[in-house]
């Protein structure tokens, strides 16, 4: 048996998409290995550069978190969330037939998951609907094209024990609509979800798994980028 890592995970980038109502990341060079030359660092014939970077950005930018704080005012920020949340046996559903804004509906779960072969009992859910794939080479579609996940598919996974699911797009909501009714309806549940997930079509067919997607410990943060991760056996 081999165990076999498979990442999830965008690469943060300056300027990067972000969710239509987000600003997009500041991520720059703010010290190079030929500007730190002239601090006269280590020895002669052995000088000491080095380079770091700066990074502004929201903690809801590239593959990240939702903490319950984020829509529910009264929720538990992201340093306060237990760890186990972020990672556990996992499933990934085949959503392919889905387009971009077009619904994920309880019927399409259900069907998803007898393809699966796995039977939805407290796993993380990850929704496989090709989006980001079809799409990374348009910037604007990424922001403005993602399925959304209906109410009932949410009640769908909660009904089940699954507390934590993951999208491809910016949002488990439609950016065509205003209303939010999947972050509202996860806010009532007590459930969240992982945003802007890549390469889940490595992990269809797999069957369970593990996931791990650990945020930063950001006090009182609404969310975090995360380093999502698959760990397979074959």
């Amino acid at each position: 048996m081999v165990r076999r890592i498979i990442d999830l995970s965008l690469t943060i980038e300056d300027n990067m998409p972000a969710h239509k109502l987000f600003q997009s990341p500041v991520y720059l060079k703010a010290l190079s290995h030929e500007s730190t030359s002239s601090f006269g660092l280590g020895v002669e014939g052995d000088p000491m550069t080095f380079q770091t970077n700066y990074i502004g950005m929201l903690d809801h930018v590239g593959t990240h978190v939702d903490a319950f704080l984020h829509v529910n005012p009264k929720g538990a920020s992201i340093d306060e969330m237990p760890l186990d949340l972020f990672m556990g046996k996992a499933v990934c559903f085949d959503l392919r037939h889905i387009g971009d804004l077009e619904d994920i509906t309880a019927e399409h779960m259900q069907a998803a998951e007898e393809k699966a072969g796995v039977k939805v009992d407290g796993h993380i859910v990850l929704l496989c609907t090709g989006f980001h794939e079809r799409n990374k080479a348009d910037k604007k579609q990424l922001v403005w094209g993602n399925p959304g996940l209906t109410a009932e598919a949410t009640k769908w996974l909660h009904e089940r024990g699954s507390r934590m699911h993951g999208v491809e797009g910016p949002s488990t909501d439609k950016p065509t609509d205003n209303i939010f009714a999947q972050h509202r309806l996860c806010r009532d549940l007590g459930i969240s979800h992982f945003e802007w997930l890549v390469n889940l079509e490595s992990i269809v067919g797999k069957g369970e798994f593990e996931f791990i997607g650990l945020p930063i410990k950001f006090k009182g943060g609404s969310g975090s980028p995360v380093r999502a991760v698959a760990i397979i056996e074959e």
